[in-house]
């Protein structure tokens, strides 16, 4: 278990990123949901070490971590192959080992750039997939994933869901922000919020928007594929999604666009572990 004690940062003279954040942290996942400049990144670049909080501190933090920052580094001169063995060395990984194990998850991620170029050359779809496959090079104890979802397509998204699955099946931690809504969708996901720094009082809400649709049927894929989309199912001509709280205005108003017509929306809640 790790313990987040009154945790605050400050740059500078500046206003605090974050005051007096307490937190719990069981193996399983915890996603930290917030809007922009509400010190998500910070937390989890405190919690993973990565960063000095101003006050409190992280106690229980086990080895080894695994952490996707939010800007993986761009123009790097090392090849993806380089860049794996280095962080492997890093963490005294075998030899072999490293390799098998680099190469299994580049293959399920589906990586497809030049393994032997520099990584400057990498889309950015590639360049989080090389991101990801060394956070998780290691079977870390902790994840510290900062939108790792970022730049990927489709069925790396989903093989993303299943290697954290995997992690957290293994007695993980998993510390993530993802605005794209798929880190909510994992089974037994945490929510916690953020707002202005501030961790908000008593179990965050895991807030979700039930949303029904008519004459939306022929619409399902698209609708599905919206952020913060969690599920939608058709019956006839309807279709009964659930959304996101923060990503709900945007799904009304593009099925609205696409000539859907709206039944209901009903606000639901569940408290976070």
């Amino acid at each position: 278990m790790i313990t987040v004690e009154r945790v605050s940062k400050r740059y500078g003279r500046g206003a605090p990123v974050l005051s007096e954040v307490d937190l719990t942290l069981e193996p399983g996942v915890t996603v930290i949901t917030g809007g922009n400049g509400s010190g998500k990144s910070t937390l989890l670049r405190i919690v993973s070490g990565t960063t000095a909080p101003t006050s409190g501190r992280v106690g229980g933090v086990p080895k080894p971590v695994g952490y996707v920052p939010e800007r993986f580094p761009a123009g790097m001169r090392l090849s993806t192959d380089d860049y794996l063995r280095h962080m492997a060395a890093i963490r005294r990984l075998p030899t072999d080992v490293a390799r098998a194990r680099a190469a299994e998850l580049l293959a399920r991620l589906a990586f497809h750039g030049e393994s032997t170029a520099p990584m400057a050359t990498l889309s950015k779809g590639n360049t989080q997939k090389v991101a990801i496959a060394q956070a998780l090079l290691a079977e870390p104890a902790l994840l510290v994933l900062d939108e790792p979802w970022s730049g990927l397509d489709d069925a790396a998204a989903v093989v993303l869901g299943e290697l954290l699955g995997e992690a957290v099946d293994g007695g993980a931690v998993a510390l993530v922000t993802d605005h794209l809504g798929h880190a909510r969708r994992l089974p037994g996901a945490c929510l916690v919020q953020l707002r202005a720094g501030v961790l908000q009082p008593g179990a965050a809400p895991n807030s979700l928007v039930s949303i029904e649709l008519d004459r939306a049927a022929d619409h399902l894929d698209l609708l599905r594929a919206m952020p913060g989309v969690v599920r939608a199912t058709a019956a006839g001509t309807r279709v009964s999604a659930v959304a996101a709280r923060e990503h709900s205005d945007g799904l009304l108003a593009e099925a609205l666009r696409l000539g859907c017509s709206v039944r209901g929306v009903r606000l639901q809640s569940g408290a976070a572990r």
